[in-house]
């Protein structure tokens, strides 16, 4: 498969709508272990990228330029921890692709792996810490795996798309590890991590466009 730059910058714009329609449904989540936040932050941060998109982005093609400039964006908009978290996927997303106007499936497994990565490495969590990464860290090992095995990428990312489900629910049973929610010890029990949740629906917005 191709997806081109155009296709690129219509998936982020999805994400815009994504998070203005999920905010409440995430705020409520992080109300139960959080600071209640969450889903207004991602829909800030988001609409301020939507802007980026239609307006300085307009008539750039690099897919790596646009996603440097998406990544920037988000973290000026949002001063909370996810900020640099996002930002550092959509930088490491864009140094994997560079000077690329569209990505065949090697270029798509490249740039999901960087991505994922780069949060992970800003943030030093781990599987079972409660947070994005229960998530993403089962959807790039997936990928990875696939991409060795010559798979195409549709097919991987259907597969890697369960398994970050797989992770973003086992966060319900999950003590918190590390953010804001770990405070509550115990307590956090009982909820998918709201940051998780995210980064899955985030994931998932992106199959319509394969």
């Amino acid at each position: 498969m191709t997806l081109t730059n155009e296709s690129f910058k219509a998936y982020i714009l999805a994400l815009t709508e994504l998070f203005e329609n999920k905010k409440d449904e995430l705020c409520e989540l992080d109300r139960k272990i959080g600071d209640g936040d969450h889903g207004v932050t991602m829909d800030i941060g988001y609409q301020a990228v939507k802007e980026t998109i239609q307006n300085e982005l307009a008539d750039q093609d690099d897919i790596s330029k646009i996603s440097v400039a998406v990544g920037k964006r988000f973290l000026d908009a949002v001063g909370s921890s996810v900020g640099p978290l996002y930002a550092s996927g959509y930088l490491k997303g864009a140094v994997a692709v560079k000077n690329e106007t569209s990505l065949d499936d090697e270029g798509l497994y490249q740039y999901w792996i960087a991505f994922c990565k780069g949060i992970q490495d800003r943030g030093k969590a781990k599987i079972g810490d409660k947070t994005m990464i229960d998530t993403l860290e089962p959807f790039y090992k997936s990928l990875e795996h696939a991409q060795q095995s010559g798979e195409s990428f549709a097919d991987a990312f259907q597969v890697a798309l369960g398994e970050a489900k797989h992770g973003m629910e086992s966060t319900k049973d999950i003590v918190s590890n590390k953010g804001r929610s770990k405070r509550l010890g115990y307590r956090s029990q009982g909820h998918v991590d709201p940051g998780a949740m995210s980064a899955y629906l985030m994931l998932d917005t992106f199959k319509a466009f394969i």
